[in-house]
């Protein structure tokens, strides 16, 4: 069992009342963690620490926030087995899912570094005669960043290193879900000696998180929120930063269509469709949620694809390597097994795979998957997918669009001209052309539209959610006055 201290100030400490809360293992049970269970009163703490730490961290210059940065991506990059053990035990995870955690979170960082250098402004041209007039991007201020479970490294880098880079200072909101993957996170970084405050770290019960986070974020000194999790939370985040007047970047849930034209090279499909629907065992944002195949090629593909999923490993991850661990909880195992239960009994057919008596399920296609079922709608988030039979492009399009999501999405065809043409008229934030849907870049702007949420994450489209752009303008000559 790992146990978990939270960051307030450049301290390890426990909730001031000393309350504490269990992670479970999903498999079998057995106590993965004990973490401080914060009171409000500790969380406004973390974010006043974070404030009075920011005149020193806003001020420090980009070459130095750059090397600090790039030593965490290194120091995070040495916690590789202890990250792999922590996600086996609390979320159930491969070593493989685990593993690429870590680079691209490591990844994530030093891109983070790479643009302390680059967070600039503009000259404005101005019709005052000896006005100089600029555009200045300046930190923000304190951010609140609240990650979940799922890709805890990835995500949960994500909501501290480019808001620091920009030289904001940051609380971390760690999951419930996964506090001893997240905290170490947070040891890399203090590893890597930055600024007492510059970063803190709150953890919660499941039961208080809402107190925790409506408080943090009603705090005057919180600048910016950036949240990752479900639309169902994401709304109510809004809605609390919104009565606060607080900016947020929301990534929320997808139903990420995977469209196969007629003309696609199968092989190539399969080998995106398997990687996309079952990487950490369908559990990501971005995952293939509706597979959509043009009818000509639809038996062909159906039978590559479920050749592939079938010869998919599953198993306990803390016994050995595997593809497919265990999913978080068994309300996951629930949800999938009514989805297949519905779509079977509307005339869906079970390709490979089936329902689950515990947290390890298996690799699952349900083909001729129509509106009336809800898999079709609905966000599965298991290793269960739908395959959509349609006859043309325009059919492929339109299916790909019949949901409130947009976030991920991907397209397969021989002819780039015409894929990239569909490509524009997909509603989502990210669009992959004979690629899978799960594919993150840390210098890339990643994000979703409709219900998959609003702001971007990565590169300079990061910037500018994490920065106030002022106008300063200098009076380099006399100025005429009308009186």
């Amino acid at each position: 069992m790992d146990t978990v201290s939270m960051l307030i100030d450049g301290k390890q400490v426990a909730a001031r009342n000393g309350a504490t809360f269990e992670r479970r293992n999903p498999l079998d049970g057995t106590v993965a963690s004990r973490a401080p269970a914060a009171c409000v009163e500790d969380a406004e703490a973390a974010v006043d620490a974070a404030a009075r730490a920011f005149p020193v961290w806003s001020e420090l210059g980009p070459l130095k926030r750059r090397e600090l940065l790039a030593k965490a991506a290194h120091a995070l990059e040495g916690k590789a087995d202890a990250f792999a053990a922590a996600m086996a035990s609390e979320t159930g995870a491969s070593g493989q899912w685990a593993g690429f955690n870590v680079h691209l979170a490591a990844q994530g960082l030093l891109e983070a570094a790479a643009m302390t250098t680059q967070i600039g402004g503009d000259l404005i041209s101005s019709d005052v005669p000896g006005s100089l007039a600029m555009g200045v991007r300046q930190p923000a201020g304190v951010v609140l960043g609240i990650a979940p479970w799922n890709a805890p490294v990835i995500l949960a880098v994500r909501a501290i290193a480019l808001p620091l880079a920009c030289g904001n200072t940051v609380v971390l909101k760690g999951s419930e879900t996964c506090p001893a993957t997240h905290g170490l996170i947070i040891e890399a970084l203090q590893e890597a000696g930055l600024p007492t405050g510059a970063v803190n770290f709150v953890t919660n019960a499941p039961a208080d998180a809402a107190h925790i986070v409506e408080a943090m974020i009603a705090h005057p000194k919180v600048r910016r929120v950036n949240f990752t999790g479900s639309t169902r939370v994401g709304r109510l985040i809004a809605e609390q930063c919104a009565r606060h007047l607080k900016p947020s970047v929301l990534e929320l849930g997808g139903k990420a269509p995977f469209v196969v034209l007629d003309d696609a090279d199968l092989d190539a499909a399969v080998n995106g469709a398997v990687f996309g629907a079952f990487a950490n065992s369908g559990q990501i944002c971005m995952s293939t949620e509706r597979i959509i195949v043009d009818e000509q090629i639809a038996d062909a593909f159906v039978d590559r694809l479920s050749a592939r999923a079938r010869a998919l490993p599953l198993g306990d991850p803390r016994k050995g390597p595997v593809v497919l661990g265990s999913v978080v909880d068994m309300s996951t195992v629930e949800r999938c097994n009514a989805l297949i239960d519905d779509a079977l009994s509307r005339g869906a057919t079970l390709v490979c795979g089936g329902k689950s008596e515990n947290t390890l399920m298996q690799a699952t296609l349900l083909d001729h998957v129509t509106p009336v079922m809800r898999i079709y709608h609905e966000e599965s988030f298991g290793p269960v997918k739908p395959i959509v039979r349609v006859r043309g492009e325009e059919a492929a399009i339109a299916c790909a669009n019949d949901n409130p999501y947009g976030l991920a999405s991907a397209i397969f065809s021989r002819d780039t001209a015409r894929a990239l043409n569909v490509a524009r008229r997909i509603e989502s934030g990210i669009c992959h052309i004979n690629g899978p849907t799960v594919h993150d870049e840390p210098q890339a702007p990643f994000g979703g539209v409709k219900d998959s949420g609003f702001g971007r994450f990565g590169g300079k489209a990061g910037i500018a959610e994490f920065t106030e752009l002022r106008w300063i303008t200098l009076q380099t000559a006399p100025r005429h006055y009308p009186f």
